[in-house]
């Protein structure tokens, strides 16, 4: 009898979930099955604006070597033709790369300041990629060495001259050859010292640093080259 009891509350309790899972779907099936079109259009849509965005870069790619081709035959006026172009139209990642391209292509041409002005630029622009703002501050900074004053060099590189920053060494070394031009000797010593303490300082680095700290004790403008 306890048996019969059990089966028959089971079916009862069967037939109450059928019954509420009915009523639910009436109340709510519509909604779940527009849902589910959504996420499948949802999904098409993305995978969708993926291809197009890969398609566009691969195009804003060819773009960008037809530059580079065009530079390598002297063909300077067409690829700043095409650079800007590409400044303009480009996808992905090669918008900036034209960018950069096309301020090296006027420190080439003897424009400095103009290639100073346009690393700058970029090394501001909070839409471009850390790494390559560091870059350009960098190659800003490298052009001011022998054109501007320590105050404009600082600008551009001394907050990667942080301990840490992976630009560090190069930004110590721009500031160090800055100040040593201005023949601000004290300060010099210090970047050009930051240097050779850091146990992790390329090789280069080093060399280079080690070198003017005993030039510059040869020549009596520090007191301790070390």
């Amino acid at each position: 009898m306890a048996n019969q009891d059990d089966s028959f509350i089971r079916e009862v309790n069967e037939e109450l979930r059928s019954d509420r899972m009915k009523d639910a779907w009436r109340r709510f099936g519509r909604y779940l099955i527009a849902l589910a079109v959504l996420l499948v259009v949802g999904t098409a849509g993305w995978r969708g604006y993926e291809y197009w965005q890969a398609r566009e870069a691969a195009q804003s790619g060819d773009v960008f070597l037809t530059a580079l081709n065009q530079i390598d035959a002297g063909n300077l006026d067409a690829a700043e033709e095409t650079l800007a172009q590409l400044e303009a139209e480009g996808h992905g990642s090669y918008p900036v790369l034209a960018e950069l391209r096309s301020a090296t292509l006027l420190s080439e041409a003897g424009d400095t300041a103009a290639a100073v002005s346009a690393f700058s630029s970029i090394g501001k622009d909070r839409s471009v990629p850390e790494a390559i703002r560091d870059a350009a501050k960098l190659r800003a900074g490298w052009l001011l060495v022998d054109t501007g004053t320590y105050a404009q060099v600082s600008a551009e590189v001394e907050a990667l001259a942080n301990d840490g920053n992976p630009f560090r060494f190069s930004a110590r070394e721009i500031l160090g050859l800055s100040a040593y031009g201005h023949q601000d000797y004290d300060r010099a010593q210090q970047w050009f010292e930051e240097i050779a303490n850091d146990p992790e300082a390329p090789r280069n680095a080093l060399n280079r640093a080690q070198i003017l700290l005993e030039v510059m004790a040869a020549d009596g403008e520090i007191q301790d080259a070390g």
